[in-house]
């Protein structure tokens, strides 16, 4: 069974969230975004399935198909294959109670990308945080908090970085940033700017998500479109329990 099935198939330990006892407490543009997001449910989805398609730039942009699990308290997995002519690369991403991992092989057998450790895993533990907007159900608990700043909101929860969502009116989500740890460009390891663009949400099983994005290192600056965009995405399905 791959990684992405099990995360999946897990029993969820939190069992259903409610949020609606502490929805007067959220400041107006997250108590939008919040609405506009998960349609106002008040038993709250622990985890979502996505298919998705894109590019990622690996030294040139090269077209992915690919799968992935975000489960609220537990992480994430991303498992693709990324195809150019005749090469393919297979393997995944993933951020499991607290341990990052990241396993990558040329045509399924030859090894090309493997890493774990404590750098490993406090970059994906930093994707993970941010990568919650993809299950925005997963904002729900009541250790996360909410600061407002204009059209910006700070979404801080307990063990995890924060990250900043830029909110239009309606409470779609704009851009999404954070300071991110990893080795941009092959950098030594540090904290860089990270984020991007949703340039279209979808709605499915009554979550309004984002389904176009656009992600790379150093945004905010213009070093995003010259060298720290990576990774373009559409999702073209989820699901929700």
């Amino acid at each position: 069974m791959s990684n992405v099935t099990s995360l999946w198939q897990q029993r969820s330990l939190l069992g259903p969230d409610n949020r609606t006892a502490s929805e007067a407490l959220l400041p107006d543009l997250a108590r939008t975004y919040w609405h506009h997001s998960t349609a106002g449910s008040a038993t709250l989805a622990t985890a979502v399935r996505l298919e998705m398609t894109g590019e990622i730039k690996l030294k040139r942009w090269m077209p992915f198909t690919a799968t992935q699990v975000v489960r609220t308290g537990v992480g994430f997995v991303w498992c693709a294959m990324v195809k150019k002519g005749f090469t393919f690369i297979t393997g995944s991403d993933e951020f499991i109670d607290g341990q990052g991992n990241m396993k990558w092989k040329l045509f399924g057998l030859f090894p090309v990308m493997v890493g774990s450790g404590p750098d490993i895993t406090r970059s994906a533990g930093d994707r993970f945080a941010m990568e919650r907007i993809l299950l925005p159900s997963s904002f729900g608990n009541f250790g996360t908090t909410w600061i407002q700043d204009h059209n910006d909101l700070t979404v801080s929860t307990v063990g995890l970085s924060s990250i900043h969502l830029n909110v239009s009116p309606t409470g779609a989500i704009r851009t999404v940033s954070m300071l991110r740890w990893g080795n941009a460009n092959e950098s030594a390891f540090g904290l860089t700017p990270f984020g991007g663009f949703i340039d279209e949400e979808s709605t499915w099983c009554g979550y309004t998500i984002p389904s176009r994005l656009r992600i790379g290192w150093y945004f905010g600056s213009d070093r995003f479109a010259e060298e720290g965009e990576f990774f373009r995405a559409t999702i073209t399905h989820a699901e929700f329990k």
